[in-house]
């Protein structure tokens, strides 16, 4: 059962957004909006389009993702953020193609990508517990998860959790989030987490 957005936030709200009665959070992005924290170019982006509420230190929370991806950085996923220097997000990037971006932000921004298909939609989970964020994504509901980064967050810092949209070329970028559900800890093995 997909939880009510009434008790979200923006970090930085996008050009429009509607939370429609079926559940479903769309949103359409502003144009310049991101994340990132120094390494490689520099820079600090703070102003991508964050939806967030407050988390428990543990807890496991998916998303089903679709976006109209086609400029150089269109990106939609879930967030976890305790501060401008430490967060987390997960999600589709466009670097071409559609790739599976995982950044982990401790002062300093660490960024994977794993090439995906072309896929409609993709949904994508975030578990934290103890010392650990693991980040999973697939593009069926009945797929196993795949595993796309096992990464420290520490443990008993306060964060806020929920979804990310951000287009730093262009504005208008459409995304449609649905089913999101914040949930208790899943405490299974790494190796059991993949199952459907």
């Amino acid at each position: 059962m997909s939880q009510s957005w009434s008790a979200f936030g923006w970090h930085a709200e996008p050009q429009s957004w509607a939370a429609h009665e079926d559940g479903t959070l769309e949103v359409v992005t502003a144009k310049g909006g991101d994340f990132w924290r120094e390494t490689q170019y520099g820079f600090v982006r703070d102003d991508g389009h964050a939806f967030l509420r407050d988390a428990p230190d543990e807890f496991t929370a998916t998303v089903r993702v679709r976006g109209e991806y086609a400029e150089l950085y269109d990106q939609a996923g879930l967030m976890l953020r305790a501060d401008a220097q430490h967060w987390c997000k997960v999600g589709v990037e466009y670097v071409g193609r559609q790739q599976w971006s995982a950044v982990v932000t401790h002062e300093k921004s660490d960024w994977s990508v794993q090439p995906a298909d072309e896929h409609s939609e993709v949904i994508f989970r975030m578990i934290r517990r103890d010392d650990a964020l693991i980040l999973h994504a697939r593009a069926d509901v009945n797929a196993p998860w795949t595993l796309l980064r096992v990464a420290p967050f520490p443990p008993g810092l306060r964060a806020r959790v929920g979804v990310v949209a951000c287009s730093p070329q262009r504005e208008g970028f459409r995304v449609m989030f649905e089913e999101f559900q914040l949930a208790g800890v899943d405490r299974r093995p790494l190796h059991a987490l993949s199952a459907p």
